[in-house]
C-alpha cells in the first residue's frame, strides 16, 4: 500500500506544481518575464520615442519582481499574439488590461481579477445621446473603430450586423480617429473610456457604470499552481493595503 502511495504521490507532483515550479525559474534566473502590449492606459504604455514602458500594471509588474528578489524585463507581445507568447514561454506573466476569458482559460491561468468591467461606447460629446445603446449603434453607416485581435473585437462582431466595424491596428492612436471623424464609436473597457474622456475633452464615455456587459481583468499565467498561488498572495496583499487601488486612482486623476 505503501508502495502504491509513493508512485502516486510521484506521478501527482508535476500536476500539482510541487516539481519544479516557473517560480523556481524565475528566481533561479533573476528576472521576472512581464509581457506588456504597451498599448492600454492607464495599464500599459509605450513611449515608442524613448522605448519606455509606463503605467499602472509597469509599476505593479516591478512590485512583483521586488517581492522575488529579481529584475524586471518587459517582453513586447499583442493582443492576437498573447495566448501564443505566454504558451511559447516569452513571458512569465502577462499584465496590461487582461480581460479573463473562457478561451483564454482552456490553456492558461488568470490570477484573482484585479478590477471589475465591463465593455461600453465612447464617442465624441456631441454624438453620445445618439448612442446610448446597442441597437443605436448597430445601424448601417455607422463606424465602430476596433483594435484588432482583443476582447474588444470579439464583442463587436458577436453583437454588431449592421454598423461597419474598422479595425486600427495603433490602440495608442486609435481615440483620435474618433475626435478627428473618421470613426464614430469605440467600444472597450469601461476603464479605459473613463480615463479617455479626460485626455481627449471632445469625447465622452456612455454609461461607463452600466456597461453592456460584464468583465473581469486578471493577470495572465501559464499553467503552473505554484507560481499562480504566489502572485495571488502578493496581489491580496497589494489589494488589502491599498496599494493597488491607490496607484490605479493616480492614473486615472481622482
Amino acid at each position: 500500500m505503501r508502495r502504491i502511495l509513493l508512485v502516486l504521490i510521484l506521478l501527482l507532483l508535476p500536476v500539482c506544481g510541487w516539481a519544479q515550479s516557473r517560480l523556481d525559474e524565475i528566481v533561479s534566473r533573476g528576472t521576472l518575464k512581464v509581457g506588456l502590449t504597451g498599448d492600454y492606459r492607464p495599464f500599459s504604455v509605450l513611449d515608442k520615442a524613448t522605448g519606455q514602458y509606463s503605467g499602472l500594471d509597469v509599476d505593479m509588474a516591478n512590485s512583483l519582481a521586488d517581492s522575488l528578489g529579481v529584475k524586471l524585463e518587459i517582453v513586447p507581445t499583442t493582443w492576437s499574439t498573447l495566448l501564443a507568447d505566454l504558451g511559447a514561454g516569452k513571458f512569465d506573466v502577462g499584465m496590461g488590461g487582461i480581460s479573463v476569458t473562457l478561451v483564454r482559460q482552456k490553456t492558461a491561468f488568470f490570477s484573482t481579477p484585479v478590477l471589475r468591467v465591463g465593455k461600453t461606447p465612447i464617442v465624441r460629446c456631441a454624438d453620445k445621446a445618439r448612442f446610448q445603446t446597442l441597437a443605436q449603434i448597430d445601424r448601417p453607416g455607422v463606424r465602430v473603430i476596433v483594435n484588432p485581435g482583443g476582447t474588444n473585437e470579439k464583442f463587436d462582431r458577436a453583437n454588431l450586423k449592421q454598423a461597419q466595424i474598422v479595425t486600427f491596428a495603433d490602440n495608442t492612436k486609435i481615440f483620435d480617429e474618433l475626435v478627428a471623424k473618421r470613426a464614430d464609436a469605440m467600444i472597450t473597457d469601461s476603464v479605459e473610456t473613463k480615463l479617455q474622456q479626460k485626455l481627449h475633452p471632445e469625447l465622452c464615455a456612455v454609461h461607463p457604470d452600466q456597461p453592456f456587459d460584464y468583465g473581469e481583468l486578471a493577470y495572465l499565467l501559464p499553467r503552473d499552481i505554484v507560481l499562480q498561488q504566489y502572485v495571488n498572495q502578493w496581489l491580496h496583499l497589494a489589494t488589502e493595503t491599498g496599494t493597488w487601488r491607490t496607484r490605479l486612482e493616480s492614473y486615472l486623476g481622482r
